[in-house]
């Protein structure tokens, strides 16, 4: 079975809904100076104002010091840092124990009511960012563990009320999931088989409500659905139309700001990817917040992606040289670091330079293989790549 549909597998399993239905129970995200607080600290978060994100999220916190919520606000900034450079694991541990914090403090709410709602909505947030972390870092077990731990609480908390538009989010990923993997990995079906059923169109819905109806979680559904109609749905107008809401209402996000580039790139759309990554350039150089080191990685990749496909391999490699020099800060092989050097072979062999190009291929070979990399190094070191492909 292909890694890739026994991770998909796996995940999906980890969606299951083993839950039990639970009462509708008074909740501090009934208070309305809590929503207020809470709404005000996501906005400026999302929007990189990390310091106004965490003078209200501090309000909050110090309010109900024992609460589960304090450790999960808190540890919100911690994300985005991550979030935004992924190559950088300073802040996981910090962030680990945030969430280990929340767990721990709704376990012992828990230990004496059951079915109290916060314990339960918190502990599977807090479940779902750990287990998104582990996922990011390749730690699929632990990951997979986090992720069917976190469903069992997200779809209680979904049937507790089913007119809470922010609440069918979880609900609507397990739907959307639960039929596009079998579909996908036909080898996972054999794993999915026992697993309730799932319906793409319910899926799609419930997110959809999420995303156009929800107070908190708007960003997150939208976010989510940009991601489904670019790796699944490929539709190039729905992602167009989810990249520009996300960018609208939080036009100070870098991470957005990159994605909106991704989104044309991904379609061809050139011109309008090098507009926007040399605007997130632009932010970079000008250290705007967030625009971190590897926003600056994307942004040189793509326009020297649009310039070869432009047939200016020279000038491509203008964007690549910065590029390698920005990847060494670290060690590892990251993703854009990898992808820069294969392109710099592209752009050699585009002005027959071969023995350069290939150096730039068998380096390629000695470093991480991300995704398809190492196969397009051995084509073109059997094949000098053209500008016709």
């Amino acid at each position: 079975m292909p890694v890739g549909a026994v991770l998909a597998a796996g995940l999906l399993c980890a969606l299951a809904p083993i839950v039990r239905p639970i009462l509708a129970q008074p909740s501090i995200l009934h208070d309305a100076e809590v929503r207020i607080r809470i709404k005000a600290g996501l906005d400026a978060l999302y929007d990189m104002r990390f310091e106004e994100a965490d003078a209200a999220f501090t309000v909050v916190s110090d309010r109900y010091e024992a609460h589960p919520v304090g450790p999960f606000l808190e540890a919100l900034t911690t994300w985005w840092q991550i979030l935004l450079d992924l190559s950088d694991t300073r802040y996981d541990e910090a962030f680990y124990s945030a969430m280990t914090n929340v767990i721990e403090r709704s376990d012992q709410v828990l230990a004496q009511d059951r079915d109290n709602f916060d314990a339960i909505f918190f502990k599977g947030m807090a479940l779902g960012f750990r287990g998104r972390l582990r996922s990011n870092r390749r730690d699929w077990l632990r990951a997979a563990a986090d992720a069917k731990r976190a469903m069992d609480y997200v779809l209680a908390v979904a049937d507790t009320d089913s007119t809470n538009h922010d609440y069918v989010f979880g609900s609507g990923l397990y739907h959307y999931y639960a039929d596009i993997i079998p579909k996908r990995y036909p080898f996972a079906r054999a794993i999915t088989t026992f697993l309730p059923s799932g319906d793409r169109e319910q899926g799609l819905a419930e997110l959809t409500r999420t995303a156009t109806q929800g107070y908190f979680l708007r960003t997150e559904a939208t976010y989510f659905l940009l991601l489904i109609h670019y790796i699944y749905e490929q539709d190039f107008r729905a992602c167009v139309d989810y990249v520009t809401w996300l960018r609208t209402e939080h036009p100070g996000n870098a991470f957005f700001h990159t994605l909106e580039g991704r989104v044309y790139a991904r379609w061809g759309r050139w011109e309008v990817s090098e507009t926007v990554f040399a605007e997130v350039l632009e932010r970079y150089r000008s250290h705007a917040p967030g625009y971190k080191a590897a926003m600056a990685e994307q942004a040189l990749y793509y326009l020297a992606r649009a310039r070869l496909e432009a047939g200016e391999p020279q000038v491509a490699l203008s964007h690549l040289l910065p590029l390698e020099a920005l990847a060494a800060r670290i060690e590892t092989d990251s993703y854009f670091k990898v992808l820069g050097r294969l392109l710099q072979g592209m752009a050699y062999d585009a002005m027959n330079r071969r023995d350069q190009a290939v150096a730039r291929y068998e380096a390629v070979l000695s470093m991480q293989n991300w995704g398809t990399t190492h196969a397009r190094a051995r084509r073109y070191l059997n094949s000098p790549y053209t500008t016709d492909h």
